[in-house]
């Protein structure tokens, strides 16, 4: 029985006179800017400064990039490095091969770097930006759609998707219609983010804890979709590289989850003096806050310079009371002034 499927689109690049303009590189950049959007308007609802992503993205973008090829080589070394392999393609960003955890991993220590610029703590930092990541990864995985890869095993379904021939992996030429994994991960980190969205609102997630519940949602999601792809990858004991990662970082995810404490904290002034305190402190409640962030449409600026010294990277190795690790601080605010907020 013919069953309907997916179409891969005929072409994944376009010229522009001489100029190669290519829906990978298209995918990339839209899902970046979505997630630079997301944490901006959540970093402005904690107190950040106005536009503080762009300098964090300046820090954190090319680390990702950077760290996400690496990853991408080191777990496909055949294509690159085999008989058959090609060491430059190993530069070729743009025709596709990113791998997430190198991603996090290195692009979480360019966000460590701008923090260290801005004199923002870290972890509140990375809570406030995790849920643009998985809309972000949403959307950079339709890249793998124009460039007809990442897809699963072969599939007679309404949802599969069909691979033209020159696009299809060794041995399984003889299929058409595939499994279209990039499809449910896409599906998969939109729910992530959500869940991420609603889970920080209604307990106000601080310390990174926002953070490790990502790392939970999205491997244990990648560990199964993991499992129905079929291109090359290492493998170890019938599971592929990414399937044993996701094993680990999920059991370490959930462990911090349980043994670290720590709430939501944002930005204030207090007598012109500029801290990191608790979302529902009356140094926040005095600034504006409402239930742990600046209401829509509110931007805070600093008070008068008043020599005092700040006191935010101080906050981030302070333990709290019950004497587990606290969140190392938020972001900056101060007096009531006007701009905007996230999902």
């Amino acid at each position: 029985m013919d069953f309907a499927s997916i179409p891969s689109p005929a072409e994944s690049v376009w010229h522009l006179g001489p100029i190669p303009i290519r829906a990978y590189a298209l995918c990339l950049i839209a899902g970046i800017v979505a997630a630079c959007w997301i944490a901006e308007v959540r970093l402005r609802r904690r107190g950040a400064p106005e536009w503080a992503v762009l300098d964090l993205a300046v820090w954190a973008v090319p680390f990702g990039i950077v760290g996400a090829r690496i990853y991408h080589v080191f777990t496909s070394p055949d294509a690159y490095f085999g008989p058959d392999g090609d060491p430059w393609k190993a530069l070729a960003v743009w025709e596709g091969g990113l791998g997430v955890p190198g991603a996090i991993l290195l692009g979480g220590v360019g966000l460590w770097l701008g923090c260290r610029q801005l004199k923002l703590p870290f972890a509140t930092v990375a809570d406030a930006c995790v849920p643009g990541v998985p809309v972000g990864q949403a959307i950079g995985r339709l890249g793998n759609w124009f460039n007809q890869e990442l897809y699963g095993k072969p599939l007679d379904a309404w949802w599969a998707v069909a691979i033209d021939e020159n696009h299809r992996v060794a041995g399984f030429e003889n299929y058409a219609t595939f499994h279209p994994t990039f499809l449910y991960e896409a599906l998969w980190n939109t729910g992530v983010a959500i869940v991420l969205v609603l889970a920080d609102r209604r307990w106000k997630f601080g310390a990174g804890r926002l953070v490790a519940l990502f790392v939970v949602l999205y491997w244990t999601g990648r560990f199964w979709i993991e499992g129905l792809r079929i291109d090359p990858a290492e493998a170890a004991f019938g599971l592929r590289l990414n399937q044993w990662v996701s094993v680990v970082v999920v059991v370490l995810a959930i462990a911090y989850l349980l043994l670290v404490r720590g709430s939501r904290k944002v930005v204030a002034y207090d007598g012109g003096e500029r801290l990191i305190t608790s979302w529902d402190s009356d140094a926040a409640k005095a600034n504006g806050y409402i239930d742990g962030a600046l209401p829509k449409g509110v931007l805070l600026t600093a008070p008068e310079e008043t020599g005092t010294p700040d006191k935010a990277e101080d906050e981030d190795t302070r333990p709290e009371e019950d004497g587990v690790a606290d969140e190392p601080s938020d972001e900056p605010q101060a007096e009531a002034g006007k701009s905007r907020g996230d999902a």
